[in-house]
């Protein structure tokens, strides 16, 4: 099964990544993984005066926060797995990387908001179910 993995560095992912590691149904080489990260990109008026090197390393050292750990906690569980960062809106990111993947599964950990503070605040999750074809799977 090819499996997309969407982390943000939260405690919502690693209890998503408890979860996997939990269950033995989940590990192992029967499945192909791939870790997604979607930074967030700078204002445009920001990124304008930013010289294009220095804004690509800013991105990729924000994305090495989150995914040194995710990296760490996969080699110690004989996980191969691939990993893409993205740009942009997050719910966006997903659902486009899950797409042109041809993913069978997205796994994500989810915040749980109710459903007030989902309207106030929207959420990420919710946003990736209402426009993502695959079945999503959520960790709360």
């Amino acid at each position: 099964m090819k499996i997309l993995v969407a982390v943000d560095g939260s405690t919502y992912s690693k209890r998503m990544l408890a979860y996997l590691s939990a269950h033995d149904e989940w590990l192992g080489g029967a499945h192909d993984y791939t870790v997604v990260h979607v930074v967030s990109a700078v204002p445009p008026r920001a990124a304008a005066v930013i010289d294009k090197a220095t804004l690509a390393e800013y991105y990729q050292e924000e994305a090495d926060k989150v995914l040194k750990p995710i990296r760490t906690f996969m080699d110690k569980r004989n996980i191969k797995a691939q990993y893409v960062v993205k740009t942009g809106q997050a719910s966006e990111a997903i659902t486009a990387v899950a797409a042109k993947g041809r993913f069978d599964l997205l796994m994500m950990g989810s915040h749980g908001h109710t459903a007030l503070g989902k309207l106030v605040l929207g959420s990420v999750a919710t946003k990736v179910m209402a426009n993502c074809d695959i079945p999503v799977l959520l960790i709360r």
